[in-house]
């Protein structure tokens, strides 16, 4: 007899990932509850997405990161808590963790991360405490003995991909290109909707529990210097290639005021200092994705360029 799916509720529904999050987990047959704050309902965009979810099956409940009270009320009806608030809300975790813990029946929570495992940047006074903040809510987590899984998909494709990792541009060059340092770090990019199956498919394994699970396909790791080449067979001519050097990227950053460097602060962090692939997943402790779940398909980033054309 399968064990029944966990109940899973789902904070920041409304959101890119979270949206994609919330509708795996309907798709996979969990019981699917969704916090959202009453001004949600308001507006076009969001309520769209809300009655998109009610729709398909999820409970809708109101509530908000700064209402206790309106937290535990949720997490009583749950067994799993998935939180996918923007990265300037993560601090904004710190009533949820407290809500868990109080309310003593979550069997997992995954904190709002889905980047770069924030354990293992090295840029830590350029990037304005972005990784910080993350890494402050998992020792909170820790601290606290919550049951959690961090989940490490490094860059969005819609993040970055679009340009060709080029600062600033909207869509991919078609004459010429920057290469950030030597061009051969290798950074990873995800889709959105990738990340929320992989998400989903960790919340009841055993094998993740108080893991990191890190994604890095073998079709979405490249170095600049390969996507800038994909992209040339692609659309059939060879680019100028412009090169930059980390001390020249470096002092560009320091020039420009946050958040304006933001985009060549996870440049330098991804394809100059090698901070998304540097380490081993296993031997770092963490477990790997891919290797965990052969059996979901991807997008790749071959694929996700050729929609770019």
């Amino acid at each position: 007899m399968p064990e029944k799916k966990s109940r899973i509720l789902i904070v920041g529904a409304t959101g890119n990932l979270g949206f994609q999050v919330a509708k795996a987990s309907v798709e996979a047959s969990h019981p699917t509850f969704a916090l959202v704050r009453a001004s949600a309902f308001s507006d076009p965009r969001k309520s769209h997405k809300l009655q998109s979810l009610s729709g398909s099956g999820a409970t809708l409940l109101q509530g908000s990161l700064q209402d206790e009270t309106s937290l535990i009320e949720a997490i009583k009806q749950v067994d799993v808590v998935i939180c996918a608030v923007s990265s300037n809300q993560v601090l904004g975790q710190k009533l949820l963790i407290a809500a868990i813990k109080q309310a003593g029946c979550i069997k997992r929570f995954i904190p709002s991360e889905f980047g770069l495992d924030p354990t293992k940047t090295r840029i830590s006074d350029l990037d304005n405490n972005f990784y910080a903040r993350k890494a402050e809510i998992r020792h909170l987590v820790e601290a606290e003995g919550i049951p959690h899984t961090y989940i490490c998909c490094n860059f969005f494709m819609s993040y970055l991909l679009p340009s060709l990792v080029q600062p600033g541009l909207k869509t991919p060059p078609r004459d010429k290109v920057m290469i950030f340092g030597d061009g051969n770090v290798k950074g990873v990019f995800m889709k959105e909707s990738d990340v929320a199956a992989f998400t989903i498919s960790a919340v009841d394994d055993p094998r993740t529990l108080n893991k990191a699970v890190h994604l890095r396909p073998p079709g979405n790791v490249y170095s600049m210097n390969e996507l800038v080449g994909i992209w040339e067979s692609k659309i059939g001519k060879n680019f100028e290639k412009i090169y930059v050097p980390e001390e020249e990227l470096l002092k560009k950053i320091k020039e420009a005021p946050y958040p304006d460097n933001v985009e060549m602060v996870f440049i330098y962090c991804a394809f100059v200092k090698g901070d998304q692939t540097y380490f081993d997943i296993e031997s770092s402790g963490g477990v790997d994705g891919t290797k965990l779940y052969p059996h979901l398909k991807y997008t790749t980033i071959s694929e996700y360029l050729d929609t770019l054309l």
